[in-house]
């Protein structure tokens, strides 16, 4: 099982170090090693919410998520991406993007940074709101309950998780903005850069949000529906397309999957640059650690170990709000990223320590209900 699940991950890991040796030397093959295990642990939360979505799918688009998906996530969010932001913040083409990386890396690791508080604002609002759509809506099962239960009522207030990011996006903005007011008022243009940004990222949190929810709750008529259609169509000859035999809903919540992947990425992707300023190692390390996460996603949902260990959800949610909060705070200040990392990997922990305390409490609760109900029937019997 687990080297059906990590096969192709652990593939690409051998290649991957390979060609970082050819590339870089062993120098090469420690940046990429050592950005391969900051970009799973950054994203471990990542694998967990990943997981709650994408056991919601079938077997043919978790195939997909592992196969097309990984493409957008390698190549589109770890070697484009960086590219794409120097050309649009630089203004300057993508062509001579890539040259700069690869020719002047001082010079294109200035305007990646440069390009931080727009990046910021957009993960982080996109982020934020996951988190707090979460922890607002009342759920059977609570991990802490003692701060879950108030939050779930005040989440009866309609849009009051819009409204709590737009004002947490204010206040970032103003902060930036009073931040370059002292340096002479240089970068004032900034915050509004920060304030659309994260504008951008609440509408695309809506936009695919809404669209994956909205499919999701009519599932079961599609599925129906798309049965017919696959019924029809053998009957006339013809093979049904792999979207109408996945269904909307599917479709939908790849697409949401993947926005999701690449908004946990911007943190991994800003972060590699403490380590190197080389888009190829770059490229190279997260890209491994992008399959470690996309093969761990899909262990999670075949183990059904979400079932099992009921907080990890939990967990993983105020790791995102964390990682949010921490976003939007490197607008102004620099945040270290092993904090960002051990925060994540701190918070899921507890949540599966929890999970497992939770879980062992029930078996002894059962066994003293067999013990007693055994006594029963003895007593009877006499």
């Amino acid at each position: 099982m687990v080297l059906k699940t990590f096969g192709w991950s652990f593939a690409v890991t051998a290649l991957g170090l390979v060609a970082a040796v050819f590339y870089g030397g062993w120098t090469g093959f420690g940046i990429v090693a050592i950005l391969s295990v900051l970009e799973i642990s950054l994203s471990f939360d990542n694998a967990v919410v990943n997981a709650g979505i994408l056991k919601k799918m079938s077997a043919f688009w978790q195939k997909i998520f592992l196969t097309i998906g990984v493409l957008i996530a390698v190549f589109g969010m770890r070697l484009v991406f960086p590219v794409v932001i120097v050309a649009i913040t630089a203004k300057i083409g993508p062509i001579e993007a890539v040259d700069l990386a690869l020719s002047d890396k001082n010079r294109y690791e200035e305007l990646v940074t440069d390009a931080h508080p727009a990046i910021a604002a957009f993960g982080g609002m996109f982020l934020l709101m996951i988190f707090l759509d979460f922890v607002f809506e009342d759920r059977d099962i609570k991990w802490l309950g003692w701060l879950e239960r108030p939050l779930a009522k005040l989440g009866k207030i309609d849009m009051l998780s819009v409204c709590i990011a737009l004002i947490v996006l204010m206040v970032s903005a103003m902060t930036f903005a009073s931040k370059a007011l002292q340096h002479g008022g240089g970068h004032v243009d900034k915050a509004q850069t920060v304030l659309i940004s994260g504008i951008a990222g609440l509408i695309t949190y809506l936009v695919v949000g809404g669209l994956s929810g909205f499919f999701e709750n009519r599932i079961e008529a599609e599925e129906e529906r798309e049965h017919e259609e696959e019924e029809e169509a053998k009957r006339a000859g013809k093979k049904p397309t792999a979207v109408v035999m996945a269904g909307k809903a599917a479709f939908f919540m790849f697409l949401y999957l993947e926005v999701l992947d690449a908004s946990f990425s911007f943190d991994g992707v800003i972060g590699a640059f403490a380590i190197t300023n080389d888009i190829v190692l770059m490229a190279l390390g997260l890209g491994i650690g992008a399959m470690y996460v996309r093969s761990l996603t899909v262990y999670l949902v075949r183990q059904g170990t979400l079932d099992d260990y009921v907080y990890l959800e939990h967990g993983a949610h105020y790791a995102i709000g964390a990682l949010a909060a921490i976003l939007l705070v490197t607008i102004r200040y620099e945040i270290n990223e092993v904090i960002t990392g051990l925060i994540g990997v701190v918070l899921i922990g507890w949540s599966f320590w929890s999970s497992v305390r939770r879980n062992r409490a029930i078996a002894a609760a059962e066994g003293k209900a067999e013990a007693s109900d055994d006594k029963a029937e003895i007593s009877s019997g006499v």
